[in-house]
């Protein structure tokens, strides 16, 4: 058994160290020093010590996630990795993070929700992707599921034919079946569905491309394979050149008068 015989205040606000017999003997919180009366001339033992360094350890988890906390919504799993940081027990944490829902401060669904709703009206992110960030924070699949509502099929199709447009214009060079093929690709990479691309594929599908522009690319790659292919001789380098050609979707009647006329001008 011990008496209190001095209550130091901390530079820490809220934080108090505590003196027995005139020696310190431990810190405590000032919910956990009002808890317990800690105050000069009262006795300790060792049994109520141990409550106190209980209590005292969760009082502190419970600040140190209030803090992360502040301005922010975060998932369970951030909470509990950033105490576990701090190598706060996992009884406790569990017992922090258990206080944090039953006031509403933390709320898994609540945070997903904001998080949809964000990438969808900021970034040019599908829903497996959104989800796919989801899972790796922590949250559950139902939470997943209501909170993926929120993004609706038309959001969607709105982001993704902002993608494809911007898509289109860096593979401008392609071929139009490659440039096609890459749109394709970065739509799905980017976490949107078959639903959603098939209908962005219609929509970019009704706005014509220019024949010219094809032409144009096809003799622009086409002068870039002939040179790649100079060290081949006759009519390997020109089948070298039409399979080149073939492969990046160009259209077979086209390349065959394209090269034609690279032979025509390239007597070498």
């Amino acid at each position: 058994m011990g008496v209190i015989t001095k209550v130091e205040v901390q530079k820490r606000g809220g934080r108090y160290n505590i003196y027995l017999d005139g020696k310190y003997a431990f810190p405590a919180a000032e919910s956990v020093l009002l808890k317990y009366n800690l105050f000069k001339g009262s006795e300790v033992d060792k049994e109520l010590q141990a409550k106190i360094k209980r209590d005292d350890d969760i009082a502190m988890a419970y600040s140190k996630a209030i803090d992360y906390l502040s301005g922010f919504l975060r998932s369970t799993k951030a909470v509990h990795d950033k105490l576990v940081g701090f190598e706060i027990p996992e009884d406790v944490i569990e017992m922090t993070i258990e206080r944090l829902k039953e006031y509403k401060l933390l709320d898994d669904l609540a945070y997903a929700q904001s998080y949809v709703h964000t990438q969808a009206a900021t970034s040019d992110k599908g829903p497996f992707v959104i989800s796919q960030k989801l899972r790796q924070s922590g949250i559950s699949a139902n939470d997943i599921e209501e909170a993926m509502l929120d993004y609706s099929i038309e959001d969607q199709v709105e982001n993704a034919t902002k993608l494809a447009n911007k898509l289109v214009k860096r593979y401008h060079r392609e071929s139009g079946f490659q440039r096609q093929q890459k749109v394709y690709q970065g739509l799905s990479t980017k976490g949107f569905g078959g639903e959603v691309i098939t209908q962005v594929q219609e929509v970019l599908k009704g706005e014509p491309e220019d024949p010219d522009d094809e032409l144009d690319n096809l003799r622009e790659m086409a002068a870039k394979l002939w040179a790649r292919n100079r060290r081949y001789e006759g009519n390997e380098r020109v089948q070298r050149t039409k399979r080149n050609l073939y492969a990046k979707g160009f259209d077979g009647d086209a390349i065959s008068t394209v090269v034609n006329q690279l032979m025509e001008e390239n007597t070498d």
